[in-house]
């Protein structure tokens, strides 16, 4: 069994809606940890690694982790080719409800280039004429039926790689279906989601040290991440003193704060083979854990915890993720889990 062993009725909430990006991409292995240039040409390999854009990974793990019984519903638009499709059957492979995933004959299904240093960091570049960039508020309503089914029971979530715009639409049916709305945008994004009052309809807020550092308006490289943390916490907690902020820097580890405290959790040591997608990774361990009822500090202690596991896979879904890979996980790292924690994954 993969799934948290969990009866319908201890679930905090019924459903998850999500729009974001669903598509696939390639890695690239430069040579030298030197920034590459505007310019310059560089030698590298692709690797075997294969790669999932932001709503296909978090939805992924909130449907393995909590099982059928948890309605996990991405609404979003592939392209009528190879990827596509697969990407289609290896959603519904596992568990996510696809009636609101449609196929567009017009615009290919999303696709990102990610370039990785020797250090382990990297990049990506990502198509803006794909199939997520039509999902617009007339499709994200097409699924409004399912918002008022799980009135005051569910979670909306917007992500990037569809427009601004859609996930404005998504956000506005959570707040009038009394839903949870947890949402995350690029560090280009951030500051003009701000600006156009996106974040009134934002009760969760993710943010990685770079998307944290455009909203502290101060650089990411070579600052404290503490600093950062606490800048953006006292811009944003005046004027949402309810919202939760949860940021993530990597080897740092994660920091929440709950409109009234901040608390941390440390990276936990791992092999890493590949850190891309573990932020979202991390936030799905979040949203996990409070559809599963564990108090803030016990989600943000699991969402740690998926973080770390995500790392040891070089796919940004890790192919084995569950309950089990993930207590496994926690023994041999040697974690010293939360009592609610550990008996939600045992």
């Amino acid at each position: 069994m993969t799934a948290l062993r969990l009866p319908p009725e201890h679930f905090r909430y019924r459903a998850l809606i999500g729009v974001g990006g669903i598509g696939s991409g390639t890695f690239f292995a430069l040579q030298g940890n030197e920034t590459l240039g505007r310019e310059e040409s560089r030698l590298g390999r692709f690797l075997d690694r294969r790669d999932y854009c932001k709503l296909h990974i978090i939805t992924h793990y909130v449907s393995t982790l909590l099982g059928p019984d948890f309605m996990t519903l991405p609404v979003g638009r592939v392209g009528s080719d190879e990827n596509g499709h697969r990407l289609l059957k290896e959603m519904a492979d596992a568990g996510l409800d696809t009636r609101f995933v449609k196929v567009s004959a017009a615009h290919p299904t999303l696709y990102s280039f990610c370039f990785v240093y020797p250090d382990g960091s990297g990049g990506n570049l990502t198509t803006d004429d794909s199939a997520c960039s039509t999902l617009d508020a007339q499709g994200v309503a097409e699924a409004e039926r399912e918002f008022e089914r799980n009135r005051a029971a569910g979670i909306a979530l917007a992500v990037p790689e569809v427009p601004l715009g859609t996930r404005t639409a998504l956000l506005g049916l959570g707040r009038k279906h009394g839903f949870l709305n947890v949402a995350s945008f690029t560090s280009e994004e951030v500051l003009p989601a701000l600006d156009q009052g996106m974040l009134d309809n934002v009760d969760l807020l993710a943010l990685n040290r770079h998307e944290a550092a455009s909203v502290a308006r101060t650089r990411s490289e070579g600052y404290p991440v503490e600093k950062i943390v606490a800048t953006v916490v006292s811009s944003l907690a005046p004027r949402y003193p309810r919202m939760i902020l949860s940021v993530t820097a990597g080897s740092d580890g994660s920091w929440i704060w709950d409109g009234r405290t901040m608390s941390r959790v440390p990276k936990i040591r791992a092999a890493v083979s590949g850190t891309a997608g573990a932020g979202d990774a991390h936030l799905a361990g979040l949203i996990v854990g409070l559809a599963a009822r564990l108090g803030l500090e016990q989600a943000h202690e699991l969402a740690g915890l998926v973080a770390s596991f995500s790392v040891t896979s070089p796919h940004t879904i890790p192919p084995g993720v569950s309950r089990e890979t993930l207590c496994q996980f926690a023994v041999h790292s040697g974690v010293s889990l939360s009592k609610e924690v550990k008996e939600l994954l045992e």
